[in-house]
């Protein structure tokens, strides 16, 4: 079918009409401009499943091979497309399958409304047959979470339920509906959320902290930006653009805050954290003052804590005021969404340069290029390396495709090496680190945003977490580009059983199968291959064919992901090799 879904089905429900519960679940969706949900069909949900029958013209369901696949697909449409991704499953089984996508979303802030079938409610409690608790189950994973035992609360809860999950920090919100609330007829009226007594989604920005802020940048001779998702999700890109050019500071990104700006920008100086670049690690205990632009300091970020930026100021721009030193004790905090506090403080800037402070960064990135990046990117030994493959990707795609990886080794490198131009194109599972993440979510990206080109890019482990969604792109004949790095091993786990267990390689080495022939089991066209004379004509091809395409690609068995912050090191103890 055709894979370009997005509608304007928005709809106002002024009027009152009286229908069902499972009905009004899937008008309370079209009024919420919901076009495409993904989910999977079972008893207790059965009521809805018979209603989109009804609205099919209206409401695209996609049936994944899995309910983890449907939430991983629904965070792949929200994280591309910046609207609310729709999940939806039976009771029990069904249920819980959806927990590691809500997590998983819950710790990227993406906002994601997952609706379960539950049990009739007088059989709550009775352990009766597929059911859970899953208002409990979610409650540490969800921004806000609900059951309904009456098909009048329907309409309101899914209001609030789009509302929350949307506003201030994004995040996941689950709705349990019991069957015979989804029976119940009742008089529907549709209201949109507007908003909520006691929840306030975007704090107050105090201007004394604006002026503070610029005192500090401007008054820096060694100034540093780190910036994560909150430019993005606040869609605050040519503010912060406009802000570090105005004042020269040099800008380095967490994985989830990467295309904000291009990667070739010349204030962009890289990647933090436990695989990022060189300069920007080490220089961050360099720098006089820090700013943080909607990043949380993630431990994966900041290593040793008691050795971090201690020399600096710290400058944090955040929407969610329980960040504001929890990890970091800042000097100054602003408050509120990242496009109006860059867009107030921009006229408080002074313009600057910082030349000589700019060149620290260029001298360090040469010393990585040297013992890094040209062997990862122009390698002379026999084996493929995972960076050559990026490179190829980047060449084939000018930069412009939505990458969307899954996690391990070839995560890190497509982060380190995939040239991001456009805006929200690195889709990848951040906080939680799901393997699996990779094939659904990248379903979900090119039906989110159907005029892009999406690539995934996943291990040989990962992809065979999620191998069933195959089926999904099969039915759906969603575009989708698929690599697969094959080094036949779990090549984060082998990487530190080399360099911190001795090589002891326990449980880590794969005896993968024939992807290719699993591919055209679902009449997938596919390729492998395994030299680098063959890797051109193959990318070239793979994004040149209409439909969806996987590739395979044989890297070296044993290739390092380096620099590399082991853990519980500095931020400046970094290995090159």
């Amino acid at each position: 079918m055709e894979t370009k879904t997005i509608k304007n089905n928005e709809q106002s429900t002024s009027k009152t009409i009286r229908i069902s519960g499972s009905e009004a679940v899937v008008r309370s969706l079209m009024a919420e401009g919901v076009d495409v949900l993904y989910g999977y069909p079972g008893g207790a949900i059965m009521p809805v499943y018979d209603e989109l029958y009804k609205f099919q013209n209206e409401i695209h369901h996609v049936l994944t091979r899995h309910e983890q696949g449907a939430t991983h697909a629904a965070q792949g449409y929200a994280r591309i497309s910046g609207k609310v991704g729709v999940a939806m499953a039976t009771s029990g089984p069904g249920a819980t399958n959806l927990i590691t996508g809500i997590a998983d979303a819950q710790i990227d802030s993406t906002p994601m409304v997952c609706i379960t079938g539950q049990v009739g409610s007088h059989l709550l409690g009775s352990d009766a047959f597929q059911e859970t608790d899953i208002v409990g189950i979610s409650t540490p994973v969800t921004k806000w979470n609900h059951q309904v035992t009456k098909a009048s609360e329907i309409p309101e809860v899914i209001a609030k339920a789009f509302y929350i999950a949307k506003s201030g920090r994004p995040g996941p919100v689950l709705i349990d509906i019991t069957k015979d609330a989804q029976f119940e007829e009742f008089d529907f009226k549709y209201e949109k959320c507007t908003g909520i007594r006691s929840y306030k989604p975007i704090p107050e920005t105090d201007p004394n902290t604006l002026q503070a802020a610029a005192d500090l940048i401007n008054n820096a001779k060694k100034p540093l930006v780190v910036w994560g998702q909150g430019v993005i999700l606040g869609e605050a890109e040519a503010e912060f653009k406009a802000v570090i050019e105005k004042a020269g500071l040099p800008s380095a990104w967490t994985i989830l805050g990467a295309s904000a700006i291009p990667s070739t920008h010349p204030l962009n100086v890289g990647m933090v954290g436990m695989h990022g670049n060189y300069a920007p690690n080490v220089l961050t205990n360099e720098c006089d003052v820090l700013i943080a632009i909607g990043m949380r300091f993630d431990d994966r970020v900041t290593g040793n804590l008691a050795s971090y930026a201690k020399q600096a100021k710290v400058i944090h721009f955040e929407i969610d005021p329980a960040e504001v030193d929890k990890n970091v004790k800042t000097d100054v905090a602003v408050l509120g969404n990242s496009k109006d506090t860059l867009a107030a403080i921009l006229p408080l800037l002074k313009e600057n340069s910082h030349t000589e402070w700019h060149q620290k960064f260029k001298d360090l990135y040469q010393i990585e290029f040297d013992k890094v990046i040209k062997d990862d990117l122009h390698p002379t030994k026999d084996g493929l390396t995972m960076g050559e493959v990026l490179k190829e990707i980047n060449a084939q795609t000018k930069g412009e495709a939505a990458i969307v990886t899954d996690v391990g080794q070839h995560q890190m490198i497509a982060c380190r090496y995939a040239d991001f131009n456009v805006s929200k194109s690195n889709i990848t599972s951040g906080g939680l680190g799901t393997m699996g993440f990779a094939l659904p979510a990248a379903i979900g990206a090119k039906m989110g945003a159907p005029e892009r080109d999406v690539v995934m890019i996943a291990g040989d482990g990962g992809y065979q977490m999620t191998i069933q969604e195959l089926g999904t792109i099969f039915q759906t004949k969603v575009p989708v580009k698929i690599v697969v790095l094959n080094n036949n091993f779990l090549g984060m786990v082998r990487q530190w059983q080399q360099l911190f267990f001795d090589r002891r390689y326990a449980s880590t080495e794969m005896e993968n199968p024939d992807f290719v022939a699993i591919a055209k089991g679902y009449h997938i066209n596919a390729k492998s291959v395994s030299k680098r004379e063959d890797l051109a004509n193959a990318v070239k091809e793979m994004m040149e064919t209409e439909g969806p395409y996987f590739l395979e690609v044989m890297v070296e068995k044993e290739d390092n992901v380096f620099p590399m912050i082991p853990t519980g090191a500095s931020v400046s103890d970094v290995r090159l090799e």
